[in-house]
């Protein structure tokens, strides 16, 4: 599908009237640009329906446009910060009234309330990017010397913030980096051997062979020593709809991480759990997050942890958790089933693994407490509890993870005081 930059206003109804169309259709591509997928026939749609309803009501010509536009629970928020920052402009209301209707309830007084909201970077980024174009077209372009002293590096800014508050450049750099983030987790010893020729363990196995080669009358000995392997990695990610952000970040992560090391395992878990282990496997990402959104049914939805950790812990827990198996929980601990059978589940995902680590969006907020039934149920079992929102605390749990030390985080006994 075309681009809604691709429709022009001679693609619209003939009938539609004015340039009420015009605007509707620029309206499409900040939205689009804002991270809706609006295409051309959802424009064409809109102008049909503003011509079914009349602009007699600013209500109906708000929630005719939200049907056509939204389509998602977590698109609300875009849509509406954009209609009452796009469709205040004074301009544009004096050509609606004038055009197409003599009176018109604007509606100042709720687009004042909406004025102090905070605007999501997206759709200030959308807003702008017209007015940037239009300003270099008018002003001719002149040189800028910029002094750098005594500022804030954009890289060092771009790692600290948070996955929710980027604009769609920042979350394409963000994702570059990740691709180049690795996760050199501590290896561990296995109970075979290799040949090593520091003599610090005789191998009298290959020391016979090597004596049988000569009849007995040269006896060359041999040495041995442990042979040490990373630790199976297991990523048990929350999909539902308060996570998709941060989720689909996180995916980006994953996918560097499963094409750098051998034995990764990550799951995805909304209302049902779902292996995707095999296509984050492809080198190309764009093709492993197309493969995984035809395979996973309920991204955006709700959140049953304990069933699908019931789940795993019943068809995949003896098949990927050995040889001291590290678990990666990602999730915010919202449940919709309240922790019902959660603290059972996670007892027994915490006896099967070498360690377990959850990461959790909310630490973002200083003032996080654990008072949600299923973060309560789900503290007592993890061995270390981390932030997961932005590019430092993905970079922080590849240090926690390279580090050996105790399995229990000693920062876990303050959660478990909070929690108890």
């Amino acid at each position: 599908m075309n681009a809604t930059a691709d429709l022009g206003p001679d693609d619209l109804p003939e009938n539609a009237g004015g340039r009420l169309a015009e605007n509707i259709m620029h309206f499409g591509r900040v939205l689009r640009a804002a991270g809706l997928p609006v295409g051309p026939g959802a424009v064409i749609a809109a102008v049909r329906a503003v011509e079914a309803i009349g602009l007699a009501n600013r209500t109906d010509f708000y929630w005719a446009l939200h049907a056509v536009f939204v389509n998602r629970r977590t698109q609300r928020e875009l849509f509406d910060q954009a209609f009452h920052i796009f469709w205040r402009n004074p301009q544009i209301l004096e050509r609606m009234m004038s055009l197409m209707l003599p009176q018109i309830d604007t509606g100042l007084d709720e687009d004042e309330d909406k004025a102090k909201q905070q605007v999501s970077p997206r759709v200030a980024e959308a807003l702008a990017a017209g007015r940037e174009d239009a300003a270099k077209r008018q002003e001719p372009e002149e040189e800028i010397e910029l002094d750098a002293a005594m500022t804030w590096s954009a890289e060092e800014r771009l790692r600290q913030k948070d996955f929710e508050k980027m604009t769609n450049e920042e979350i394409a750099l963000a994702r570059q980096a990740i691709s180049r983030l690795r996760l050199p987790i501590l290896e561990l010893r296995t109970r075979r051997f290799r040949p090593d020729k520091q003599r610090a363990r005789a191998d009298m196995r290959a020391t016979l062979k090597a004596a049988l080669r000569t009849g007995g009358d040269i006896i060359p000995l041999k040495f041995r020593k442990q042979r040490t392997r990373h630790p199976p990695l297991i990523v048990l990610c929350d999909i539902s709809g308060s996570m998709e952000r941060y989720s689909r970040m996180l995916l980006h992560f994953l996918h560097a991480v499963t094409n750098d090391r051998d034995r990764v395992h990550t799951f995805l878990f909304g209302t049902r759990l779902t292996n995707v282990t095999r296509y984050l496997r492809y080198k190309d990402i764009d093709l492993a997050l197309e493969k995984i959104a035809d395979t996973v049914q309920d991204w955006s939805g709700g959140t049953r942890i304990g069933r699908c950790l019931h789940d795993f812990n019943n068809n995949w827990s003896r098949r990927v958790l050995g040889q001291g198996a590290m678990v990666l929980l990602i999730t915010d601990g919202l449940d919709r089933d309240a922790g019902q059978g959660l603290a059972r589940e996670m007892d027994r995902l915490h006896r099967s693994c070498r360690r377990l680590i959850w990461l959790n969006p909310l630490l973002r907020y200083e003032g996080f407490e654990p008072k949600s039934l299923g973060i309560r149920a789900i503290l007592p079992h993890v061995d270390d509890f981390r932030p997961a929102h932005s590019l430092e605390s993905l970079a922080q749990l590849a240090k926690i993870l390279s580090e050996p030390g105790q399995r229990r985080h000693p920062g876990m006994s303050k959660w478990l005081e909070a929690a108890a």
